[in-house]
């Protein structure tokens, strides 16, 4: 699993370290070998490759009949990348990556279980704060089904 937030640089070549608490959950499970895509809120989601092929899978099996499943399966699809962790522990962020998440220099690695999102961290800082205080003022807006649900 893969959580928390941590701040970190992309180099002048589109390169970022990745932090050192997850190189080694990386070699075990996936041999360093990532892909990564776009995502609606104009931020970049990166998988194991393992992860990856199975959503692969799954979405290439849903009709391109759909208009909103044909657009997802060009988006997601269609901008997969495969990134490698290299010696330094680092992956180079395709260019034209970079540029659909505005990514400049400083970025939020954010994990989110079995993969993670890249941010702008300008993006980031203003997203957090809208969903913390939404227009409806409350708060997250949790669904129905985790209104139960004990933190």
């Amino acid at each position: 699993m893969f959580r928390g937030a941590t701040q970190i640089t992309l180099d002048a070549k589109g390169r970022l370290a990745v932090p050192a608490r997850y190189r080694d959950r990386l070699a075990a499970r996936c041999a360093g070998h990532l892909i990564c895509t776009v995502d609606q809120d104009h931020c970049l989601l990166i998988y194991p490759l393992p992860d990856w092929e199975e959503i692969e899978r799954k979405l290439m099996r849903l009709s391109s009949f759909n208009k909103s499943t044909r657009r997802l399966q060009r988006l997601m699809v269609g901008y997969a990348s495969e990134l490698e962790v290299d010696a330094q522990g680092r992956v180079l962020i395709p260019r034209e990556l970079r540029e659909f998440a505005g990514l400049e220099r400083q970025a939020m690695l954010i994990g989110q279980g079995n993969k993670f999102e890249l941010w702008d961290e300008a993006r980031w800082n203003e997203r957090r704060d809208s969903w913390l205080t939404d227009e409806k003022g409350d708060g997250l807006g949790l669904p129905a089904e985790l209104e139960s649900l004990s933190l």
